[in-house]
């Protein structure tokens, strides 16, 4: 035993990490649509798991195009079965994951050629992702009939900033 852990400590680890899968595939129905790029899925064992796709970002709450990309979302795959494929989970807990539909349609391409997402380049370099958001740009469809929308990421990013530089309020004035 204390040989294997010799080894294990050694290699840093790297048998662990480079012979486990990369992805997990899950599959189960889509029982709750929180956002545009997020969603829950009730699993074949009858939990249920958050989903965030992977590679898009659709608008935040308060945002121009929020609820008509949650409602598209929704009748892409509202109370159907998917196939995931988990990449990762995020710092809230949330699976990181391709979602298909059970024609091979991966839900996350459709929102971004529907125009209801932008492609998040600082967590994917998805070539196919990227393709659909100039067309969809250059179309003019969805979020793209805006002249100069913004991106989540910005969007959050300003919030924050936003919330810093409200001051405080004096007690008693």
């Amino acid at each position: 035993m204390k040989i294997v852990l010799l080894v294990f400590f050694v290699l840093g680890g790297r048998y662990a990490n480079d012979y486990s899968p990369k992805e997990i595939t899950l599959y189960g129905k889509v029982v709750k649509i929180v956002d545009g790029d997020t969603y829950d899925i009730l699993l074949n064992n009858n939990t249920t798991r958050r989903i965030r796709m992977e590679g898009i970002d659709a608008p935040e709450k308060k945002m121009p195009f929020y609820k008509v990309a949650k409602d598209h979302l929704g009748i892409l795959c509202f109370g159907k079965m998917v196939r995931i494929m988990q990449s990762s989970t995020d710092r809230n807990g949330r699976s990181i994951a391709k979602t298909y539909l059970s024609n091979g349609s991966e839900i996350g391409l459709l929102m971004i050629e529907a125009g209801y997402a932008w492609h998040f380049k600082k967590y994917s370099s998805d070539l196919q992702l990227a393709k659909a958001e100039i067309k969809a740009k250059n179309n003019r469809v969805g979020l793209w009939v805006d002249e100069n929308p913004v991106a989540p990421w910005d969007w959050r990013k300003n919030q924050s900033q936003h919330k810093q530089q409200i001051p405080v309020q004096g007690v008693g004035k």
